[in-house]
């Protein structure tokens, strides 16, 4: 039995598919992504959306180090809380909430959380919203 060659495949695959690195149609109308991933048909894997989320993570990090640098001084339930919330939010659009952002550098930890409460944000998803703020105020993470 012959060993097949992955890496003059991959070469092949990516010159004929192309690589795209956001979605779009291929030419028979199917969400792909990468080099000819039918997003419809073949979705990803566990261990795909894992690795995703891990670099979704980093990124988000790094931009609160850029955007929110305060951040790194808080307990590790609050910065995943912070993350959490820059994640949904996006950090830009949390760099918005300049009250509880307030409260956050002055240790305030129930007025923060009591801000985080007062957004259209929470309006939008109450429960992790209230997750959140609950994580921020007692310095532990949700059950």
């Amino acid at each position: 039995m012959n060993l097949v060659d992955f890496k003059a495949i991959s070469r092949w695959l990516e010159s004929d598919e192309g690589l795209r690195l956001k979605p779009y149609y291929c030419t028979e109308g199917k969400l792909t992504i990468g080099i000819g991933r039918n997003l419809e048909a073949t979705g990803i894997s566990r261990a795909e959306a894992h690795f995703m989320l891990e670099n979704d993570i980093c990124r988000v990090m790094k931009e609160l180090d850029e955007m929110l640098p305060f951040w790194r001084e808080l307990s590790p339930v609050r910065q995943a809380a912070i993350v959490n919330m820059a994640f949904n939010l996006g950090t830009f659009g949390l760099t918005k909430f300049t009250k509880t952002i307030a409260h956050l550098e002055a240790a305030e930890w129930v007025s923060a959380g009591d801000e985080m409460l007062r957004s259209r944000w929470a309006e939008q998803v109450p429960n992790r919203a209230q997750r959140i703020a609950e994580a921020v105020r007692t310095d532990t993470f949700p059950e």
